[in-house]
């Protein structure tokens, strides 16, 4: 597959979060070559001056089982955020599940179960990257080899269960990097029943590769606490769409100040009480560029290659070699923006004109969700 004729490309690097380059070539579902003028055979994809970016990766979802949410009794939300631009999602614990399991065996049976469904169910091609066990207390670190042992990469939420205090916050998370889990930690009021209050000395002890929600899941931390969590710790800190958006603004200018925006990671925190946002991962980006006033590429690194790298995973970046997730997008028609780019500084979603994942095409044409983008790539065969 040959993608010519590209507007903007995004990167998805922090450090670098534009390409000088208008082709990619695709093979066998990866990214094998990007640069000007291209050429190869099989399909083509003349982008028509459309931005292409990294396939959006949700770091904050709570899945159950299938493409239904019983949190808001919804169908299709997997899907629907597909139109979003999202292509791969990051459970933070399968916390909606009725009747949530709380024992170790029931932890551990519910994780694998998650795991092995979505690793088998892929609506419209997302990549649900479940099974994310949230800690209990009762847990020991033999639960946790013993779940690495059984294909579970990901550490739910600390603090949705029974884990609270800080000393048995960091053991659990401690346990978990022993066994190679990936892990995250509540930050914030209480959310869902059962859980608690994370203030910063639980969260800096824990030492978490995420600190999950740092502007509120959805109550927010006060903004010198927040500031206590940042300096704290070392790892990613994640805005959502779903939490407190004054905090979000002063995370963001405090992790700028740091000059540590390579740690800053985006999420929805969903589905939630707050709904499903299909177009949350998109709407966050747009803060972050036009009322946080971070530069457009930046922010979308925040979606992708951040996320990719804090979270160990090949997607996110465009790159040869890369997995062949890529969205295509473009100023919406009748906005002040000329490009992609420029619409998100001024706050307005870019429309979605199509999603490739996997070098698979999976929506061709204008997104169901997003406003009409101005430009959408021509496909041929």
């Amino acid at each position: 597959m040959l993608i010519r004729n590209i507007g903007l490309l995004f990167s998805g690097d922090v450090a670098m979060p534009l390409l000088d380059a208008d082709s990619i070539l695709i093979e066998g579902g990866r990214i094998t070559q990007v640069g000007r003028a291209l050429e190869g055979a099989g399909p083509r994809i003349d982008a028509q001056g459309c931005a292409v970016v990294p396939g959006l990766i949700d770091n904050h979802v709570h899945p159950a089982f299938g493409d239904w949410t019983p949190r808001q009794n919804q169908l299709g939300w997997i899907e629907a955020f597909a139109h979003g631009g999202v292509t791969t999602m990051v459970s933070a614990g399968e916390v909606h599940v009725p009747g949530r399991p709380k024992d170790p065996v029931g932890v551990r049976a519910l994780a694998i179960a998650a795991q092995r469904c979505f690793d088998a169910f892929r609506p419209l091609g997302v990549k649900v990257l479940a099974g994310a066990p949230v800690p209990e207390r009762a847990m020991t670190a033999a639960d946790y080899a013993g779940m690495a042992q059984d294909g579970i990469r990901w550490l739910g939420e600390i603090g949705l269960g029974t884990v609270r205090d800080p000393e048995e916050a960091a053991r659990h998370a401690r346990w978990a990097r022993a066994a190679g889990l990936n892990s995250m930690i509540h930050c914030g009021g209480p959310s869902i029943a059962g859980s608690n209050r994370m203030g910063h000395e639980a969260v800096c002890a824990a030492d978490a590769d995420i600190v999950a929600h740092i502007n509120g899941g959805p109550t927010s931390l006060s903004a010198d606490e927040l500031t206590k969590v940042m300096a704290g710790t070392r790892r990613a800190n994640e805005i959502v769409h779903n939490g407190n958006p004054r905090t979000a603004l002063h995370a963001l200018r405090t992790l700028g100040e740091m000059a540590a925006l390579a740690r800053l990671v985006v999420g929805t925190d969903s589905p939630a009480g707050s709904g499903v946002q299909p177009l949350g991962i998109l709407r966050t980006i747009a803060f972050l560029a036009s009322v946080g006033g971070l530069d457009p590429g930046v922010a979308i690194a925040t979606a992708t290659g951040n996320i990719a790298h804090w979270r160990g995973l090949e997607q996110g970046i465009i790159a040869a070699g890369r997995p062949a997730d890529l969205v295509f997008m473009d100023a919406p028609l009748g906005g002040a923006g000329r490009d992609a780019a420029q619409s998100l500084a001024l706050g307005d979603l870019p429309g979605i004109g199509g999603v490739i994942i996997d070098g698979v095409a999976r929506i061709v044409g204008r997104s169901r969700n997003t406003p009409p983008p101005g430009r959408i790539p021509e496909w041929t065969t």
